[in-house]
């Protein structure tokens, strides 16, 4: 695969299709690499007119490894940001954003349509309205606003992220952790089988294999805070995806997003989780491809007939006010996980991001 310079680092990128047809970036999530980008949803979108990029974000994959900054031990960075110090993180949500701006500088698009995925879509929602002039549309799939008020992941996820990262040499536990890792976050709707689990595990694993790049970007998107006013700047087409069974951002987040960006198209997949399992390859390009005709047009029909899809409309869109009743009935729910030490985490996480708000 090509790397180029952009934005003073370097950053490892594949591409498919024209060089001549509408570009789509495609920006990944939580130390995931570009592999985690089906190649089947690349191929689905090139075939319907469009071409495609993905890369690796800074700290992952074949892209630049941010080593010269400070190392992060993830309870001092936890603590650090609790109390505001926000100088402690090596690199912002911002500075991804413009990495990918500068990837599109040094492949010479002037616009790209731009689509992100969990820690991906708040870079993509950065995209949209930090660079408003290189952003034809969004689709922000499994993601966020930032709103602090949004409900927790659930605790049995809180628990696999706090589990400490396998040493680069036990490969055992690294295929272990990796496959659980799919397992918990996996769409109960469309289960992918544990064999095509470790094979991706090992795929990865072999490119690249660095948790010290997860606690940085961790850190950026901490420190990020409440995007909403942001978001209510987008001018663009955007569509929000997010699966009814997400067990990391719950669908509140996904609500939430699509309220607060004006003409937000809401689309939630039932039986998905925090993963894009095989099967919902069409789903999710119907959805890109809708952000994308809305800004630009039509670009070629779609080879066969559409499949049946599994999404329904929300019942509610409406922004979320900023406090909620205890018994209030909305679609976000402002309840901490069960007690014991969870909730005692979530409880300091969480009034660190009031306090970064104010």
């Amino acid at each position: 695969m090509p790397k180029v310079r952009a934005n003073g680092i370097e950053i490892e990128y594949e591409s498919f299709g024209s060089e001549k047809d509408e570009a789509i970036l495609l920006i990944m999530g939580l130390g995931a690499q570009l592999t985690q980008w089906p190649v089947e949803l690349c191929r689905e979108l090139v075939s319907r007119g469009y071409r495609v990029i993905r890369f690796d974000n800074r700290d992952v994959g074949l892209s630049s490894r941010m080593e010269r900054d400070r190392a992060l031990v993830w309870p001092d960075a936890v603590l650090a940001l609790m109390q505001g110090k926000s100088a402690f993180v090596p690199y912002t949500l911002t500075d991804m954003a413009a990495d990918a701006a500068g990837l599109l500088d040094a492949l010479d698009i002037a616009r790209a349509h731009i689509v992100g995925a969990s820690m991906g879509g708040m870079i993509a929602q950065h995209v949209a309205f930090d660079f408003p002039d290189r952003t034809l549309s969004l689709t922000s799939i499994m993601s966020s606003s930032g709103n602090p008020l949004l409900p927790p992941a659930k605790p049995r996820v809180y628990s696999l992220f706090l589990s400490p990262a396998p040493a680069a040499h036990d490969t055992h536990a690294i295929v272990a952790r990796g496959v659980k890792t799919y397992e918990v976050l996996g769409s109960p709707g469309f289960p992918t089988d544990r064999e095509t689990l470790r094979e991706w595990v090992i795929r990865d694993a072999s490119r690249a294999y660095y948790p010290a790049g997860v606690m940085r970007q961790m850190a950026a998107v901490m420190a990020d805070g409440d995007r909403r006013a942001k978001l209510r700047r987008i001018a663009v087409p955007a569509t929000v995806v997010h699966g009814e069974d997400d067990p990391l951002v719950p669908v509140a987040g996904g609500l939430d997003t699509a309220a607060n960006i004006p003409g937000a198209e809401m689309r939630v997949v039932q039986g998905m989780g925090h993963d894009m399992p095989i099967a919902l390859v069409p789903v999710i390009a119907d959805a890109i491809v809708a952000a994308a005709e809305r800004a630009t047009g039509p670009r070629r029909p779609v080879p066969r007939p559409a499949p049946e899809r599994p999404f329904k409309e929300p019942a509610v869109t409406e922004a979320l006010p900023e406090t909620l009743a205890p018994d209030a009935e909305a679609p976000v729910f402002d309840v901490p996980p069960r007690e014991g030490f969870f909730r005692r985490w979530w409880t300091k996480v969480r009034s660190y991001f009031i306090r970064f708000k104010k």
